[in-house]
């Protein structure tokens, strides 16, 4: 599944590339999906939750589907830079959280 990341990593970079956005916009939201870290100061579980909506491909993939349908550039640039994000972490080893840790994946623990 690591492998798989980091496919799904490439591949995000290579159409990014294609359409030719911003570098710098790139740089600066590849992180952002991690606002998802903050349900993590309630408890394990709703933090979980929260991280887990935002590290799962089913909404950056949606984004880039309306976007080709659509022909919504923008849509095309935020689902690359969030499947890129997601693709990353899972090739580093972090994956979708159970509830017992933030340190407790799908992937194993970290």
């Amino acid at each position: 599944m690591r492998l798989e990341g980091f496919i799904v990593f490439l591949l995000a970079i290579g159409f990014y590339y294609v359409n030719d956005f911003s570098w710098v916009i790139f740089i600066i939201f590849l992180l952002a999906p991690d606002i998802g870290m903050i349900g993590y100061t309630i408890n394990n579980a709703i933090g979980a939750y929260i991280y887990n909506i935002f590290h799962t491909y089913s909404f950056p993939l949606i984004l880039i589907g309306v976007s080709i349908l659509m022909n919504v550039d923008i849509f095309l640039l935020i689902g690359l830079i969030w499947s890129a994000h997601i693709g990353m972490d899972r090739a580093l080893g972090y994956g979708l959280k159970y509830r017992t840790g933030f340190k407790v994946t799908h992937l194993g623990k970290l």
